[in-house]
This record gives C-alpha cells, sequence and structure tokens, in this order.
C-alpha cells in the first residue's frame, strides 16, 4: 500500500483489493470505492471538510 495522498484536506487511499477511498485524517471512510485514483481526488477536492482546519497562530495568522 503506498502512502496516502492528502486532497483539500483528505485523505485518498488505496485499499488491499485495488480500489480507491477518500479518507478523514482520523481515518474514517467518506466516500468510496472508487475504480481510480483520479475519481478518488476528483471527489475529494469538492468536498467541504465539516469542521474547517485550525487557523494558524503566530505572525503569520490570517
Amino acid at each position: 500500500m503506498s502512502a496516502a495522498k492528502s486532497v483539500n484536506g483528505y485523505l485518498i487511499n488505496k485499499a488491499k483489493d485495488g480500489q480507491w477511498w477518500v479518507d478523514s485524517a482520523s481515518g474514517e471512510n467518506i466516500a468510496g470505492p472508487f475504480p481510480t485514483e483520479a475519481m478518488a481526488v476528483e471527489v475529494a477536492s469538492v468536498l467541504q471538510l465539516e469542521h474547517p482546519e485550525p487557523k494558524r497562530r503566530g505572525k503569520d495568522k490570517n
């Protein structure tokens, strides 16, 4: 199994059966299975996180 790809805050993982899944950062299956990685990436790119990622602290904060 290869390293997960991060897209829009979601992880793209390949399962042992060769199917692709969109997972949350905590490992929960969000969408899938998909026959290709490209399809999983496309779905992840349009999903919105239910809880936004934490804002950065320090002098670079927006």
